[in-house]
């Protein structure tokens, strides 16, 4: 007799702590139960934008003047206490942190409109595309499931686009959590193992604007709004390249 899932395998499930049988036994639970899992993806998705949005911080090189050799050694040259060499060096760390990101807020791009639904959908290609694991929450193997879970998010009666005719296969889709509010990811991927995404969401700027590309870093892609809701596709391969997959992806949800 199987045990039935409590808070806990939740908890489990949204830190990847469950053992593969139990996995199995969850994930199946959470296609019977969209409310919960919605909530278990939000959970993930929260997290995952969280260690995204701190990554680059904690990869930068320490400054000179805040390691601990540098430390040590004017401890030895001021004879200062040890807890006011500790609690200096709390300080610094804390105030170049967050310097750092008061200094990189200067050059991010619009936090409004179709320009941050492209960032969003870039950061989720750069957090989950390059996931072996888990890439997706819900797989397209229950295309039903996952239909009803990105209906539920967007409000609406979802779509999720056919791309084999570009050669691309709907691995599945996530809840992604925005400062916009909640979108839908759906991921591809082709037989040569390259990935893509789709990111919608609905607009509170720019609810209509035609497609616009964009770049951010080796992620290039397309954004637009049509009646209120934004597309963005993206992937790790040039724009011209993505623009008939992008035109392709429009006329299908040019429906809703």
């Amino acid at each position: 007799m199987k045990r039935p899932i409590t808070e806990e395998d939740i908890q489990a499930y949204v830190d990847n702590a469950l053992q593969p049988e139990r996995q199995d036994e969850v994930e199946a639970y959470l296609i019977a139960n969209p409310d919960e899992a919605l909530r278990a993806a939000a959970f993930k998705s929260d997290a995952a934008t969280l260690r995204a949005a701190l990554d680059r911080v904690a990869q930068e090189p320490i400054p000179m003047r805040l390691s601990l050799s540098q430390i040590a050694a004017r401890r030895q040259s001021e004879k200062l206490p040890a807890w006011r060499i500790a609690a200096a060096a709390m300080v610094l760390i804390v105030a170049g942190a967050t310097g750092g990101w008061a200094v990189r807020g200067y050059s991010l791009p619009p936090s409004e409109g179709v320009a941050a639904l492209a960032q969003e959908a870039s950061a989720s290609y750069t957090t989950f595309a390059g996931n072996a694991v888990q890439p997706v929450e819900f797989k397209a193997d229950d295309i039903a499931g996952l239909t009803e879970i990105a209906s539920k998010t967007l409000g609406i009666g979802a779509i999720l686009p056919d791309l084999s005719r570009s050669g691309y296969r709907l691995m599945g889709g996530r809840i992604v959590s925005t400062v916009h509010g909640p979108g839908f990811m759906l991921m591809y991927n082709d037989d040569k193992g390259e990935r893509l995404v789709m990111l919608a969401r609905h607009m509170i700027v720019d609810q209509n604007r035609p497609m616009a590309e964009h770049a951010d870093g080796k992620v290039s892609g397309w954004t637009w709004a049509n009646g209120g809701m934004g597309f963005s596709v993206v992937g790790e391969t040039d724009a011209k390249s993505l623009h008939p997959i992008a035109d392709d992806i429009r006329a299908q949800v040019s429906t809703l």
